[in-house]
């Protein structure tokens, strides 16, 4: 009886170990996926830097820094085939996002943050004052800021923004392409198309190179991008490559959500980018905008600086 009893036990005990292995391992992998793909809330270590940029040279043009960035910074709401991030503006900012992607809405004069008829619950004044507050703390930092009008009344959108931020000498509404110095403490606008306040702006994306079917298309697609703005960073525009995506609208990757293609585009894109932050070159990608990044992944944009 007593010997039965002990063979049950270990067999047990066995069990309850491999489970707990099993577990263990589950989570070690959530955990390492997270740091370059994040839906969950921000965690930041206790040694994170988040004032990244007080390390760049004064001397350095805004447009030959690489610089991490948001693709529809504010879309955290409309389900899954609308929502694009995890994390708020102050979140994203302190996590190191340099590059803001907003789609604007005028009605009765005020300005509201939309993506594609989702509202999201902000104001275009809410944004800006929470970017304020953030380089009113980090003083060194300068955060990019891309205006696309959204909807009707687009016309109305650029002298709406024009009135709001009228002498304000924190905001740079110049094309002149400013150095480190002239930027930090600053909002940096980015001019393109039917927004004509700030910088100009060269995207590397053609039509619908959004649109994703096939994982491995999507990377090719990046690469081919990134290679491009290395060959333009440093001139009087800047330069912006996305490595966001979604199959939705397609027939071929109807249930690859902006989500589900970060999942598996984040983790890659950080190790392609490694090369380039690790091997001593003076690369320079511009504005990589990017969907649910994770704190690694910003990072490892970030480092490509450091050359």
């Amino acid at each position: 009886m007593f010997s039965s009893f002990n063979v049950t036990m270990r067999t047990t005990e066995k069990a309850l170990f491999c489970h707990l292995y099993m577990l263990l391992l589950f989570v070690g992998f959530c955990q390492g996926k997270d740091l370059f793909f994040n839906d969950k809330g921000l965690l930041l270590p206790e040694s994170y830097k988040i004032g990244w940029m007080e390390a760049i040279d004064d001397d350095k043009l805004i447009s030959d820094i690489t610089i991490p960035g948001t693709h529809d910074t504010m879309a955290l709401y409309g389900g899954p085939a609308a929502e694009c991030q995890a994390w708020d503006l102050g979140d994203q900012l302190r996590a190191g996002i340099r590059y803001l992607d907003l789609r604007i809405f005028a009605f009765e004069n005020k300005l509201y943050v939309m993506h594609w008829v989702v509202y999201q619950h902000k104001s275009f004044y809410e944004v800006l004052d929470t970017i304020r507050a953030f380089l009113a703390e980090f003083r060194s930092e300068a955060v990019l800021i891309r205006v696309k009008p959204d909807l009707f009344d687009k016309d109305n959108v650029e002298e709406l923004v024009g009135k709001m931020i009228i002498d304000d000498t924190d905001i740079w509404v110049k094309s002149d392409m400013p150095t480190m110095a002239e930027a930090r403490g600053k909002m940096i606008f980015v001019q393109k198309s039917s927004f004509k306040l700030g910088i100009p702006l060269l995207e590397t994306d053609s039509k619908d190179d959004y649109e994703v079917t096939h994982i491995a298309d999507k990377e090719n697609k990046i690469v081919k991008h990134l290679t491009q703005a290395s060959g333009d960073c440093g001139g009087d525009y800047i330069v912006l490559s996305y490595s966001s995506g979604t199959g939705i609208g397609t027939l071929l990757g109807m249930f690859l959500t902006p989500k589900k293609v970060a999942e598996k585009i984040d983790p890659w894109l950080d190790q392609y980018l490694r090369q380039f932050s690790s091997d001593h070159s003076s690369a320079c990608f511009g504005v990589i905008a990017m969907d649910f990044p994770g704190i690694d992944l910003i990072q490892t944009v970030i480092k490509i600086n450091s050359h």
